[in-house]
């Protein structure tokens, strides 16, 4: 993954990789929320990120060695986005932004759950993750998850589990 930039830091390295509004977004709908095709990202994230940035985005995180895009076999005009080992290596990254965030700003309970799942979890259960992302992205096995349930279907189950308990204003 070669990057041009002004400087060797790390940390200006990796904002020219992720400094923009729409890339870790992106990666967190693919991550979180198993999104892999283009409608999906398009449509699935709450942010309602314009089609012709997707694009870009995606294309640019392609050639960054983030993604990789496959024809999908079932449908012959879409594609199929795959998360690479870099991109998956990003939960723990992911996780620390999220428990900062659940810290410093004003987040709503029902969207921060998710984080404070994965901060709660720790390295153990950012492992965990990974090794499914890698069995679901680049199909290497991972063994099967305890309790039955996968760390996204965990996630997941958490989000309703918060609304239920506080349900939004009646219409």
């Amino acid at each position: 993954m070669a990057v041009a930039s002004r400087s060797g830091c790390p940390i200006n390295l990796s904002l020219e990789v992720f400094g923009d509004r729409w890339s870790l977004l992106i990666l967190r709908d693919m991550i979180f929320g198993g999104q892999r095709h283009f409608r999906e990202l398009l449509n699935g994230s709450q942010e309602r990120i314009a089609s012709n940035i997707l694009a870009a985005r995606l294309k640019h995180l392609v050639g960054l060695g983030m993604l990789t895009k496959h024809p999908d076999p079932g449908h012959k005009q879409k594609a199929i986005y795959s998360l690479t080992e870099a991109a998956i290596q990003l939960i723990p990254v992911m996780a620390a932004l999220g428990g900062w965030g659940r810290r410093w700003l004003p987040v709503t309970e029902d969207l921060s759950i998710r984080a404070q799942l994965l901060e709660e979890g720790g390295p153990e259960l950012h492992e965990r993750f990974m090794a499914e992302l890698r069995e679901e992205h680049l199909g290497i096995p991972a063994e099967p998850p305890p309790a039955g349930k996968t760390v996204r279907e965990r996630l997941h189950g958490a989000y309703p589990a918060v609304t239920d308990r506080h349900p939004g204003p009646s219409a």
